[in-house]
C-alpha cells in the first residue's frame, strides 16, 4: 500500500516539522511518505520555491540551540519531499495524484487558511479550481470518492483548537454549496480520519529557495480518534488521548507570549528587523514578559488545574525565546495579529475567566479590547 503524503503549504514551519519527521523516520528505514508539497496559492512570489521541492538533493534544516543543557548545531539535508506542485498550475495532476496515491494529508495553510469564498469556491467536472483551501480540498475528495473511495488521514496543522473537526465542518460547507449528492458524506464519515493535532517548533529563519533553521525542541501531538493514524514513529510524534493540555500549553503561553511581545514591538517604534532575543535584552520588557506570565497566565492555568505543568512550560518557554543561536524576527510573528490576538489572548481570558481566575489580567484585557472579536451574524 502507498504511503504518500500530500502536504498543503509550503512554509518552512512544515519544512522542519512534519517533513522533517518524516525524514528520518525514512532514515530508520521506516515505510514512510514520501511527500508531494502543494502551494495552495497562486502566488508567483513562490513559484521557485514549488519548483525547488523537485530538487531530488532535497534540502537543509539547520538544528540550532540548547538539547539537555548541550548546544546542538547540525544540518541535516531532508530528502523526504520528492516534488512540488502548484494547486492553481498543475491541478489536473494533483487531482489525479490525490485520488489514487495518498494516504495521508497534512496542511498547515496559515491564520486564514480555513476562510472560503462562496462565490469563488465553485468546482465542476469541467476542471475548475475553487478559491479556498478548503473547497480545494472538498473537490479533491469529491473525486477521490469517485474514483477509488479509498479510506484517507487527514493531519492539520493550522495553529487552533479542535482543527480537524473545523476543517471537516467547512469541507462539507463546501460540498454542500457545490450540491455533492449525500453519498459523498457518508464515506467522508466513514472512510476520512480527520485528526486534531497540535504543532510545536520555534523555526525562525528560511532557507532560500528552500530549507529552515529550527531549535531542537519539536512537538506534534495528535490526538486518537478512530481511523486516525500517524505517518510514521518519531520521538517527537505523540498519540494522546486529550489534546487539550497540549494545546493550552502552547496557545496561551508560548504563543500569547509571542503575541505580547508584537504588540509591544509595534505599538513601541522598536527597531524594524528586532528578535524575540534582542526584544528580551531590554531588562524593562523582560521583566513586563515575567510579570504577565507570574501575574495573569499562571493565575488562570491554575484556576484550571493546572498550575505545575504551566510553571514548568513558562521556564521551558522563557529559555526558547532566549535560545543565543536564533534569531526569531518580531516582524514575522506579527503577522495576521489580530487573528492572532483572538486565538491566544481572547480565548485564554475567556478560559481563565470561566474557571475563576483570581486574576483580573488588565494587561492582557486591555490588549484584546484593542482588537474586538467580531461577532458571526446570520
Amino acid at each position: 500500500m502507498s504511503s504518500r503524503i500530500i502536504q498543503f503549504g509550503t512554509s518552512r514551519f512544515l519544512q522542519a516539522h512534519a517533513a522533517f519527521f518524516v525524514h528520518e523516520a525514512r532514515q530508520s528505514r521506516q515505510d514512510a511518505g514520501p511527500i508531494t508539497v502543494v502551494q495552495v496559492s497562486g502566488a508567483s512570489s513562490r513559484s521557485g520555491r514549488v519548483a525547488a521541492f523537485n530538487n531530488p538533493a532535497g534540502y537543509p534544516v539547520i538544528i540550532r540551540g540548547m538539547l539537555d543543557g548541550q548546544p546542538v548545531d547540525r544540518t541535516v539535508q531532508v530528502t523526504s519531499v520528492d516534488r512540488g506542485l502548484s494547486a492553481i498550475e498543475h491541478w489536473e495532476e494533483l487531482s489525479r495524484h490525490f485520488a489514487e496515491d495518498a494516504e495521508f494529508v497534512i496542511s498547515n495553510t496559515g491564520e486564514t487558511g480555513y476562510k472560503t469564498w462562496p462565490e469563488e469556491d465553485h468546482f465542476d467536472t469541467t476542471g475548475q479550481v475553487p478559491r479556498s483551501f478548503p473547497a480545494k480540498l472538498a473537490a479533491l475528495l469529491v473525486q477521490r470518492w469517485q474514483a477509488s473511495g479509498r479510506p484517507l488521514v487527514i493531519l492539520p496543522c493550522e495553529l487552533m483548537t479542535g482543527n480537524g473537526r473545523v476543517l471537516k465542518k467547512t469541507i462539507i460547507d463546501c460540498a454542500r454549496l457545490n450540491d455533492v449528492t449525500a453519498e459523498f458524506y457518508t464515506w467522508l464519515d466513514d472512510h476520512v480520519a480527520f485528526a486534531e493535532t497540535l504543532v510545536d517548533r520555534i523555526v525562525s529563519e528560511p532557507i532560500e529557495p528552500i530549507g529552515a533553521v529550527a531549535e531542537p525542541y519539536a512537538l506534534w501531538a495528535i490526538k486518537r480518534a478512530p481511523g486516525v493514524r500517524v505517518p510514521c514513529d518519531h520521538p517527537s510524534i505523540v498519540l494522546t488521548d486529550d489534546l487539550e493540555p497540549y494545546e493550552r500549553l502552547k496557545l496561551h503561553i508560548l504563543n500569547l507570549g509571542h503575541t505580547f511581545l508584537a504588540e509591544i514591538w509595534q505599538r513601541e517604534d522598536r527597531p524594524a528587523d528586532e528578535t524575540v532575543r534582542a526584544l528580551l535584552a531590554d531588562k524593562e520588557i523582560r521583566v513586563r514578559l515575567d510579570t504577565l506570565y507570574e501575574r495573569e497566565v499562571l493565575p488562570g492555568f491554575a484556576a484550571n488545574g493546572m498550575g505545575d505543568e504551566a510553571k514548568a512550560y513558562v521556564a521551558t518557554t522563557l529559555a526558547r525565546f532566549l535560545n543565543p543561536f536564533l534569531d526569531h524576527r518580531i516582524a514575522d510573528i506579527s503577522q495576521h495579529h489580530p487573528e492572532k490576538v483572538a486565538r491566544r489572548i481572547h480565548a485564554f481570558l475567556d478560559w481563565a475567566d470561566k474557571a475563576g481566575s483570581v486574576s483580573g489580567m488588565p494587561v492582557l484585557r486591555q490588549i484584546a479590547g484593542r482588537y474586538p472579536l467580531i461577532k458571526a451574524t446570520s
